[in-house]
C-alpha cells in the first residue's frame, strides 16, 4: 500500500512502480474517490479516500505486508493516524524530506525512532543521486534613482516594464539560451498571472516566450496539462506561487527562477528540489535567485549549505569558501554578484540565529529524533546546532537545560564552575590538548609532564614547551583574570607538583560520584575532541582562514594570562614572543577621529597598516620592535564590528617600509606594510576588501 496526499503524485508513483516491478496491469490498484481497488497486489491510495471510517472498516487490518507513506511529515493529521492505527503491516515505511516540524508532532516516535536511511541534500548531491546545480544569486531590480522594485505588496512595481526587461536580461545572462524548461516562483498569485501575460509578449532568443501561470485555484487538469506541455517543450516556464513546493515530479525541469523573498529555508530547499531530478539530456539545473534587500536573506545560505548550526560565523565561512572555490557539493556551484552577496552577509550579521526559541526547537527536534534528551556530542554528530552556540547560552549546556525546564536537577556551585569552564573555554575544539589531559587525569589520577608530552606526540598534537606550559596554566586557572576566577574557581582541574600532574581532589570527587556531573564532563570532552578533529584544529595551532576571538588568540599564542579585555588593536607580548594585530576593515562612522585608522589591503598579500595614535619611530619601543620584526606578527581581520568578536586569521606577516606620518585628525602614527606569508583566498579577500556602497 502506497499512500499519498495528491492525485498527481499517486499517478506518477504508480507509473514508476510499474516500470520497476514490471508487473501486470491487473496487479496495480487505485483508491481515489469512487475508484476502490483494495484487493490488488500493489495499491496506491489517496489519504483522504482511504482514511474515511467506512472505507477502513471494509478493509481487513492485515491486508498489506508493506505500507509506504509518502510525505510522512503530514502524518500528524487525523486521517493518517486513523490509517496507521487500523493496519498492522509487517513493515511500515515513511518517506519525507522534512522530518522537522513546527507543531510539536514527533514523526520519529511514530516509527519507534527507527531511521533505516537518512540523507540530506549535500550528501545526495555528492553521491550523484541528484542533478548538480549552478546557483546564481543576482540583485533584484533597482531603478536609476535607487528605488527598489521588489516590494511584494506593490504589484505595479513587481510587473513594471523595466523589471520585466531586467528579469529577461538576467535570464539571458545566467539561463539556458534554448530548450529551457523552467519554473518561476513568484511572491503572489497576481504577480504570477500578470508577469506570465507580460512575458508572453516578450521575444526571447528569436521567439516569443511561452509561459503559463498556475496557482491554488488552478484545476488538477490545468496543472497536468501545463506540466505535460513543459516536458514536451511546448512551454518555456510555469509561473507559480507555492503549489509546486512538494510532491510535484517534473524531471525535465532544468531551470528554477526565484522571484520572491525567501521566507523559509525548508521552502527554499523544496523549490530548489523541483529541478534536481535527473532526466535524459539534462546535465545540470540552473537556479537564478533574485535577491532583494530583505532582512531574512540569511536563510539563503542556510538552505544552500543545509546548515543548522545557528552560528553565523560557520555559515559565513561556508559562503566565502563556496565563493572562493565555486563549488558547493560535487560539481554543483554557487555564485553571488557583489550586491547580492553583501545583502546576504549583512542579513546574516544582524540575524538573531541563536534566539532562545531557535535553540529550544533545535533541542526538541533532536530529542524527537533520538527518543531522549540530546547531549552536546549528538548535536555535533548529527550536524545540527553548533554545540558551542547552545552551550554558551547560559554558561553551560547543563544550565541551559535547567533554564528551559528540560532538566530539573541543577548543578551545585562547585559543579557549575567546572562545567562552565569546560563549556565556555575548552568546548570549541580550537585546541584539544587541555581535553586530552583532563581525560587522561580522570582515567589515571595523575601523570608526569613527560608522559603528557608523549601522549600529545602519539596524537600528533603540538607538544612544544610553550604549548604545554599554556595548558598547565589554563587547567590550574593561573591563566585567568580575577573576574574569570569568580566563575571558574576556586577549585582548579589539576595541580602541578614538580613534574607531576595531579587531578584536583574536588574535581575527582565530583566526577567519581557519577550522575549528571560526570555525564556532562564526559560529554564536553568528547564533543571538544570531535570538533577539533573535524575542524582541522587538531594540532592546536592557529589555522589560516579560520575565525578566532581575542580570548582564543591569547590561549593559542600561549600568553601568560588572559589579556583579551585589553587586547585592542595590537599587543607586543614578551612572554610569548608574539604580537597579534587585530584589524577591523570597515570602521564605524561614530568612532572618534583619533581611532579612524586607514588600514586596508594593497593586495591579497599586503596590508597597509597604521599603529595607534601618538606613536613614532623615535620614542615608541613597541612600534619600533614591530617595524624591526622582533616579534612574530599574527594578523587577524574582520569586516566590521557587526561581525561580532570573531576575526579571520590571515597568518603571520613581516613588516616593512615603516615611517612616521600624521592622520587626518592630526595624530602622529607609524605607517608600515604587512606582507602576509599566505595570500588571502579570493572569496575571503572579496568579502573583507569589499567597500562598495
Amino acid at each position: 500500500l502506497f499512500i499519498v496526499h495528491r492525485e498527481q503524485i499517486l499517478n506518477k508513483a504508480m507509473s514508476e512502480f510499474k516500470m520497476v516491478l514490471d508487473g501486470d496491469d491487473e496487479d496495480f490498484g487505485r483508491m481515489v474517490g469512487a475508484v476502490q481497488q483494495p484487493d490488488r497486489k500493489y495499491v496506491f491510495a489517496m489519504e483522504r479516500t482511504l482514511s474515511r471510517p467506512e472505507t477502513l472498516a471494509s478493509i481487513p487490518s492485515d491486508s498489506f505486508d508493506l505500507i509506504i507513506i509518502d510525505e510522512v511529515h503530514r502524518a500528524g493529521a487525523a486521517g493518517y493516524n486513523r490509517i496507521i492505527d487500523h493496519f498492522g503491516p509487517s513493515f511500515l515505511l515513511g518517506l519525507t524530506a522534512t522530518p522537522e516540524r513546527t507543531d510539536d508532532f514527533n514523526i520519529f516516535e511514530l516509527f519507534d525512532y527507527n531511521v533505516p536511511y537518512e540523507i540530506r541534500l549535500q550528501a545526495a548531491l555528492e553521491a550523484d543521486m541528484l542533478a548538480p546545480f549552478n546557483y546564481y544569486g543576482v540583485t533584484e531590480y533597482v531603478t536609476e534613482t535607487g528605488e527598489k522594485k521588489d516590494d511584494p505588496a506593490d504589484l505595479s512595481k513587481l510587473v513594471a516594464p523595466e523589471r520585466v526587461h531586467y528579469i529577461l536580461e538576467m535570464l539571458r545572462k545566467y539561463g539556458f539560451p534554448r530548450d529551457v524548461k523552467g519554473l518561476m516562483f513568484c511572491s503572489g498569485k497576481e504577480e504570477a498571472h500578470e508577469l506570465s501575460r507580460l512575458l508572453n509578449e516578450q521575444e526571447f532568443n528569436g521567439q516569443l516566450l511561452r509561459t503559463v501561470a498556475l496557482t491554488g485555484e488552478s484545476s488538477a487538469e490545468e496543472r497536468e496539462t501545463a506540466m505535460r506541455e513543459l516536458e514536451l517543450g511546448n512551454l518555456d516556464y510555469i509561473l507559480t506561487r507555492d503549489i509546486f513546493n512538494e510532491g510535484i515530479d517534473i524531471p525535465a525541469v532544468n531551470q528554477v527562477v526565484m522571484l520572491r523573498n525567501t521566507q523559509s529555508s525548508i521552502i527554499f530547499t523544496q523549490q530548489l528540489g523541483r529541478g534536481l531530478r535527473k532526466a535524459r539530456g539534462k546535465d545540470h539545473l540552473r537556479v537564478i535567485d533574485f535577491i532583494g534587500n530583505y532582512q531574512n536573506n540569511f536563510l539563503i545560505p542556510i538552505a544552500l549549505f543545509g546548515d543548522s548550526s545557528l552560528n553565523p560565523d560557520i555559515i559565513k565561512e561556508k559562503m566565502i569558501k563556496a565563493q572562493t572555490t565555486g563549488v558547493i557539493a560535487g560539481v554543483s556551484s554557487v555564485s553571488f554578484d557583489e550586491v547580492s552577496r553583501r545583502r546576504v552577509l549583512e542579513s546574516l550579521q544582524t540575524a538573531k540565529l541563536d534566539s532562545m526559541h531557535n535553540l529550544k526547537k533545535a533541542v526538541r527536534d533532536l530529542e524527537y529524533r533520538l527518543g531522549r534528551l540530546p547531549m552536546l556530542i549528538d548535536f555535533a554528530r548529527f550536524h545540527t546546532v553548533d554545540p558551542v552556540v547552545i552551550a554558551s547560552n547560559k554558561k553551560s549546556y547543563w544550565n541551559f537545560l535547567v533554564h528551559t525546564k528540560m532538566e530539573t536537577a541543577a548543578p551545585t556551585a562547585e559543579e557549575a564552575a567546572y562545567v562552565s569552564l569546560l563549556d565556555s573555554e575548552l568546548l570549541n575544539g580550537k585546541r584539544p590538548q587541555e581535553m586530552l589531559l583532563i581525560r587522561s587525569l580522570l582515567e589515571r589520577g595523575s601523570l608526569t609532564k613527560t608522559e603528557f608530552v608523549s601522549l600529545l606526540d602519539a596524537y600528533r598534537c603540538a607538544s612544544d614547551d610553550a604549548t604545554v606550559t599554556s595548558v598547565e596554566r589554563i587547567l590550574t586557572l593561573e591563566f585567568f583574570v580575577e573576574s574569570e576566577l569568580k566563575k571558574y574557581g576556586p577549585n582548579a582541574v589539576m595541580r602541578v607538583v614538580g613534574e607531576n600532574y595531579l587531578v584536583d581532589p574536588v574535581f575527582s570527587r565530583l566526577y567519581s560520584s557519577g550522575g549528571q556531573f560526570a555525564a556532562h564532563v564526559d560529554d564536553a570532552i568528547e564533543t571538544a575532541l570531535y570538533l577539533a578533529r573535524h575542524d582541522e584544529s587538531w594540532s592546536g595551532k592557529l589555522v589560516v582562514g579560520h575565525q578566532y576571538t581575542r580570548k582564543d588568540v591569547c590561549r593559542l599564542l600561549n600568553f601568560e594570562s588572559n589579556q583579551y579585555s585589553t587586547l585592542y588593536g595590537y599587543k607586543t607580548d614578551a612572554y610569548s614572543g608574539t604580537c597579534p594585530i587585530f584589524i577591523t576593515h570597515d570602521k564605524a562612522e561614530d568612532i572618534s577621529a583619533t581611532t579612524q585608522y586607514e588600514d586596508g589591503f594593497d593586495s591579497e598579500a599586503t596590508i597597509n597598516w597604521f599603529t595607534k595614535s601618538n606613536r613614532s619611530l623615535d620614542r615608541s619601543k613597541g612600534e619600533i620592535d614591530i617595524a624591526n620584526n622582533l616579534y612574530a606578527l599574527h594578523v587577524f581581520v574582520k569586516k566590521s564590528d557587526v561581525d561580532g568578536g570573531d576575526f579571520f586569521y590571515l597568518g603571520e606577516a613581516k613588516a616593512r617600509d615603516a615611517h612616521d606620518t600624521t592622520m587626518s585628525s592630526g595624530a602622529s602614527v607609524v605607517n608600515m606594510k604587512l606582507d602576509l606569508e599566505h595570500a588571502v583566498e579570493p572569496g575571503l579577500f572579496g568579502y573583507l576588501a569589499d567597500t562598495a556602497e
